[in-house]
C-alpha cells in the first residue's frame, strides 16, 4: 500500500499495515516491530507538509482508536483517542456544551497529528493545542505503555506535549475544556498602512486576530474574534447561502480555479490578487467557536510558517514585502499572519517567548523553481529573526541549528534517547532535525 500526504510532497510503501483497535495492539505492534529491529509509525491524516508523519517498515493506521473515552465536568477535562479528527472532538464537544479554547483554521487533522507537531491558532490565553493538553497515553519504544500529566510522570508531560512522533505513539489526549462559547468574527479590509499602524491595537483589543495579506498589492484582510457573553442560542452565523458562496465557490472552487490557471499564466497574478482584493468586504458574524475558527481547505497548496518573536513580526513581515517586490516572483497566495502568547511547551514554537507567525503558501503545482526561491528567501529574513519553523511545515533546519532555537531541546533528546533508545519511531525528517 502506498501512503501519500495531503500536498503529495512525501510518499512511502511502507512493508506492513494494520489498524490498531486499542492502546493494547499499539503496545503489541511496537514490541513486533523492535523484536523485528524495524521501525514503526502511527500515521495522521497526512496534513503536515513535512515528512514527519512518514512511515518506514510498519504503519499504523489511526481509523480505529477515535472518539470521545470520558468527559469529567468537575475537571472540565476531555478525553479521546489520538487517532479522532480535530473536526469530530469539535463536534462532539458542542453536543456536550463544551469546547477547546483555541485551535487553528483546519480541522481535518488527527489529535495526534495536531498536537504532535504544534498546531496553533491565534491569540487567546492559549493558542498551541498542546497547550490546552492535560495528559495524554503514550507506547514508547520499549513497549510501555505510559499515563503522562502534570502529577504523572511529570519530565514526559513537560517535554512530550509537543513530541513529533519522536518519543512514542500517542493512544489517548486529554485536554481541558470550557463551556461552549460564542465568538463574534469582524472582518475588514484594509489598507497595508492602516492594518500594520492599528496591528497592536487590535490584538489588544480581540480575543483572537490575524490577517492576511495579498502580494503585489498594498491590501490587507483582518481578521478579529471577540468572546461573547450571551447564550449559544444567540449565535448570528453567516446563513447557509452566503457560507456556500465564501466557503465552499469563492475560498475553494473559485480560488483553486484561478490559482490552477495562474500557474499557466503567472504574469496574471498581480492584477488577480489586486482584483480579488478589491472585490473583499467587511462583514460580522457569530457562532459557536469552532465553526469560527475553523474553514473548509479543499485548494492544495504548500506551506512554510515560522514563529519569530512578537516584537520583530512587523518588521519581518515589512523585510518579507521589500524582498517579495525586488524579486519577479508571481505569488497567488496571501500571507497569514498571526499571533500567540508564550507557553512552557518545550517544543512549541512559542515556547517561553509572544509569537509573531508568518506562513507562506504556494500552490500545489505551481513551478517548483519559484516556489524554493521564493520559500528559501523568505526563511532567510526569518531565521535572521530568530524563527523557529513549524515542525509540520517546510522548512530545511537541522538539529545542529535549531537547538539553539530551544532552551530545552538537549532535554529533549535525552528523553528521546530513554524512550525510543532504537529509533524505531525515527525516519528521516525526525534524522534531519533531531539527528539520528
Amino acid at each position: 500500500m502506498q501512503w501519500q500526504n495531503w500536498s503529495g510532497l512525501e510518499s512511502a510503501e511502507p512493508r506492513s499495515v494494520s489498524s490498531p483497535a486499542s492502546p493494547a495492539a499499539v503496545v503489541e505492534a511496537v514490541v513486533a516491530a523492535r523484536e523485528a529491529r524495524s521501525t514503526v509509525k502511527m500515521v495522521g491524516t497526512g496534513h503536515s507538509f513535512t515528512g514527519i508523519a512518514t512511515p518506514g517498515d510498519m504503519m499504523l493506521r489511526p481509523d480505529r482508536l477515535a472518539g470521545i473515552i470520558a468527559v469529567d465536568r468537575d475537571a472540565m477535562t476531555v478525553t479521546a483517542y489520538a487517532g479522532t479528527q480535530l473536526k469530530v472532538l469539535n463536534d462532539e464537544l458542542e453536543r456536550l456544551g463544551l469546547s477547546l479554547h483555541n485551535m487553528g483554521d483546519i480541522a481535518e487533522q488527527t489529535l495526534a497529528g495536531a498536537v504532535s507537531t504544534g498546531t496553533h491558532g491565534t491569540g487567546g490565553v492559549a493558542a498551541g493545542l498542546a497547550a490546552q493538553l492535560a495528559g495524554f497515553q503514550l507506547v514508547t519504544g520499549t513497549g510501555e505503555l505510559l499515563d503522562v500529566s502534570a502529577s504523572a510522570n511529570p519530565e514526559v508531560f513537560e517535554l512530550g506535549r509537543v513530541g513529533l512522533g519522536a518519543l512514542g505513539i500517542l493512544t489517548t489526549v486529554t485536554f481541558a475544556v470550557e463551556p461552549l462559547f460564542l465568538l463574534e468574527a469582524h472582518e475588514q479590509p484594509m489598507s497595508w498602512d492602516e492594518a500594520l499602524g492599528t496591528f497592536d491595537t487590535m490584538v489588544e483589543e480581540s480575543h483572537h486576530c490575524d490577517m492576511y495579506w495579498f502580494p503585489h498589492t498594498d491590501r490587507m484582510l483582518t481578521k478579529r474574534n471577540t468572546r461573547l457573553d450571551a447564550d449559544v442560542s444567540e449565535a448570528s452565523p453567516v446563513g447557509r447561502l452566503r457560507g456556500w458562496v465564501d466557503y465552499e465557490l469563492l475560498s475553494n472552487s473559485v480560488f483553486g480555479a484561478l490559482t490552477a490557471a495562474a500557474n499557466r499564466a503567472p504574469g496574471a497574478i498581480p492584477r488577480m490578487n489586486q482584483v480579488s482584493a478589491r472585490a473583499l468586504s467587511a462583514r460580522t458574524y457569530s457562532d459557536v467557536a469552532h465553526r469560527v475558527f475553523t474553514s473548509p481547505r479543499r485548494v492544495v497548496f504548500r506551506e512554510m510558517e515560522y514563529a519569530v518573536p512578537r516584537a520583530a513580526g512587523l518588521d519581518a513581515l515589512r523585510e518579507a514585502r521589500r524582498t517579495i517586490e525586488r524579486s519577479d516572483w508571481r505569488i497567488s497566495f496571501p500571507v497569514e499572519i498571526r499571533v500567540a502568547p508564550a507557553d512552557d511547551v518545550a517544543l512549541s514554537t512559542a515556547y517561553d517567548r509572544d509569537s509573531f507567525y508568518l506562513a507562506f503558501h504556494t500552490h500545489h503545482r505551481s513551478d517548483w523553481r519559484t516556489h524554493a526561491a521564493y520559500l528559501e528567501a523568505m526563511e532567510a529574513i526569518l531565521r535572521d529573526h530568530e524563527g523557529r519553523p513549524h515542525w509540520g511545515k517546510l522548512h530545511t533546519r537541522t538539529a545542529s541549528d535549531l537547538a539553539p532555537a530551544y532552551p530545552r531541546f538537549d532535554d529533549f533528546l535525552a528523553l528521546r534517547e530513554r524512550l525510543d533508545p532504537d529509533r524505531l519511531f525515527a525516519n528521516d525528517y525526525l534524522k534531519r532535525v533531531l539527528g539520528h
